[in-house]
């Protein structure tokens, strides 16, 4: 399969994820057998574009990423910590902040999967900071979404609902109806644990 190929059938991958609303909106699958076939491929292409001295960094990075991300989901968090970690490397040492950023949220929320919510803390806060300091407003409302995520786990449910409101006002601003919707349905959980908090 070619990297084009498998790009178009990763497009399909969403029909099988979820966000679990009993467990503070962690994305799941409700098709393992699926996804790990499509992680199979991922690890094929890889191993092959490896392979190639001639290899183009770019598509390095998105295959380490997108295994990372679907690791974590297949529900292997220390599997996709290693992926990620090398994609944060390669981002830094390139001094490509933009994939620096994604790479900061996806490792976080690795770490977060892996039960290791403060060291996720603090790489979606340097997120944050590297946004402010790059003028990268494209993701600040990932960050702030994924940090307010990792808050409700701890239940730190007021500190959340700082992070959901900017997360909306950004994407609001942005006009996207699906990312509006995701933090809107952050923003209803984190009313229904203050109210479960209070009982």
């Amino acid at each position: 399969m070619s990297l084009s190929t498998f790009k178009k059938k990763l497009s399909s991958i969403h029909e099988i994820i979820y966000f679990d609303s009993n467990e503070c909106l962690r994305q799941k699958t409700s098709n393992p057998v699926m996804l790990k076939a499509v992680l199979d491929e991922a690890e094929n292409l890889l191993t092959q574009l490896e392979k190639d001295p001639s290899h183009d960094k770019d598509d390095l990075y998105f295959l380490y990423g997108t295994i990372g991300n679907l690791y974590r989901i297949y529900g292997e968090p220390k599997t996709a910590i290693y992926y990620l970690e090398y994609t944060l490397n390669m981002s830094e040492k390139d001094n490509e902040y933009a994939r620096e950023v994604v790479s900061l949220i996806r490792l976080g929320e690795a770490l977060k999967y892996d039960h290791n919510h403060n060291d996720a803390l603090e790489l979606f806060n340097e997120a944050l900071i590297k946004c402010s300091e790059h003028g990268m407003d494209l993701y600040e409302d990932f960050a702030l979404q994924h940090k307010g995520k990792c808050l409700l786990e701890l239940n730190r449910i007021e500190e959340a609902f700082v992070c959901f409101e900017r997360a909306l006002e950004i994407r609001e601003m942005k006009a996207k109806d699906t990312l509006i919707s995701s933090t809107q349905q952050a923003i209803d959980l984190a009313i229904k644990m203050s109210a479960t908090f209070l009982d």
